[in-house]
């Protein structure tokens, strides 16, 4: 199963925390046309008094930079987290200088100051991403204290009031605040349920690869067979043509005989693929629990297996790794929780299949019952013997769900304590029977 390490976030170094630099090109691009179309409009169309020189020395310099990035790197290169954090904190700095000469605070494109910090939060590393918000403040109080009056006709001038600069500042920082926090929250979580889907495709491939072993060994059976045949038919010549030489005869009659033992393992190889492809690649549903919960009976924690109803009639299943590990994972969970018993329950009719796993323990709390299911989960109660419930009962609901299960987590009743899982199925999507 999953170990508890393997619930734990990402650290900074991890490979989804680095932005492309095509991506930080192509928005700088956008920034280039849009400041460079805006200084046009208002110098050119509204004819408002501009610092011309230094806002197109501004502008050329960010396309500059990132001419010079377009040609020094190839479009696929990702940046590490300081050089990201770098060009990001230039792009800030060029925005801030190019308001702070065009009416700072009082320009209304100022709250342009948020984006190099959003698009931070939602790639970078948290320690970086607060590095960057730390000097966006710093910048928008500069811009507050802005010597240059906003462009505007002449002979009128703007004149804000200190207080409506004040309250412009904090509008600003609110919205960086929020939108930051917002698009850090999303951007991980959407990076943790990638990487818990990744582990759950790991997860499948392994116990597909293990239930497929009987077929490499046929074929490993198949492949052997010819030459060794081939061996065995030169042993043969050799002992009959050095039976007499005492030099060779011991040492033919041992290639000969490992040989024959060579062949014999290899026939006992192909009967049990021969076999097991037969009767293990289906089986009734009593049979496959039987076999998913072996693993925990020697275990000090007490296993009941309760068949509510017959065997006759009960579904025939097709070997499913999905299944098997999820029921599997969810079986070792409870057990690791309870503290003298678990119980599963078995229950079939034409219509449904019914699996209720049940422990002992203090069952989940309310706060741990409402998140089960995501990835990074950490603790059903504060246990010294408790394991984890992250990552690994995510891939256990993500496979059975796969399977067409729908699973329902709670508790069981006050006086019996512990905690309850049923997993159910239409039975049409489990029977083999129905699907033919």
């Amino acid at each position: 199963m999953v170990n508890d390490a393997d619930t734990k976030p990402r650290d900074d170094s991890h490979s989804s925390r680095r932005l492309r630099l095509q991506t930080l090109v192509r928005l700088r691009w956008l920034a280039v046309a849009g400041q460079a179309a805006t200084v046009f409009i208002v110098t050119f169309l509204l004819k408002f008094p501009l610092p011309l020189v230094a806002s197109i020395s501004l502008i050329a310099a960010l396309a500059w930079v990132n001419f010079y990035l377009m040609i020094r790197y190839p479009p696929t290169h990702r940046l590490e987290p300081p050089a990201a954090f770098a060009l990001l904190a230039l792009d800030l700095l060029q925005l801030s200088a190019l308001l702070f000469i065009t009416g700072g605070l009082a320009n209304p494109f100022a709250v342009l100051v948020c984006v190099p910090v959003i698009i931070s939060f939602a790639s970078q590393p948290i320690r970086y991403s607060t590095a960057l918000i730390v000097f966006a403040m710093a910048c928008i109080t500069v811009l507050a204290l802005s010597p240059f009056s906003l462009p505007w006709y002449n002979g009128a001038t703007i004149n804000v009031h200190t207080v409506m600069q004040f309250g412009v500042w904090c509008a600003i920082a609110s919205t960086m605040a929020f939108a930051a926090f917002y698009a850090y929250r999303v951007s991980m979580e959407a990076s943790q349920l990638a990487d818990a889907l990744a582990a759950t495709e790991l997860v499948l491939q392994r116990e597909k690869h293990l239930s497929q072993l009987d077929g490499l060994a046929a074929a490993a059976a198949h492949e052997l067979g010819t030459p060794l045949a081939t061996i065995s038919v030169v042993a043969k010549e050799m002992e009959r043509e050095l039976k007499n030489d005492d030099r060779f005869r011991e040492d033919v009659q041992l290639l000969r005989s490992q040989s024959e033992r060579c062949r014999d393992i290899l026939k006992r190889l192909t009967s049990l693929s021969a076999e097991g492809d037969a009767h293990m690649q289906r089986l009734p549903l009593s049979s496959m629990i039987e076999e998913i919960i072996a693993p925990y009976r020697e275990l000090p924690i007490a296993l009941e297996l309760i068949e509510k109803s017959p065997r006759k009639g009960e579904p025939v299943t097709e070997r499913n790794a999905g299944i098997m590990y999820g029921l599997g994972n969810l079986i070792e969970n409870a057990v690791d929780y309870a503290r003298k018993k678990v119980t599963v329950t078995i229950e079939h009719d034409h219509d449904r299949v019914l699996i209720v796993i049940e422990d002992d323990g203090s069952g989940y709390t309310p706060d741990i019952l409402a998140q089960i299911g995501e990835p990074y989960v950490t603790k059903r109660q504060n246990q010294d013997t408790a394991g984890g419930l992250g990552l690994g009962l995510f891939i256990a609901k993500t496979l059975l769900e796969r399977s067409g299960a729908t699973l329902a987590f709670g508790n069981r009743d006050p006086e019996s304590r512990g905690a309850r899982i049923r997993v159910e199925w239409p039975r049409m999507l489990l029977d083999a029977h129905s699907t033919k």
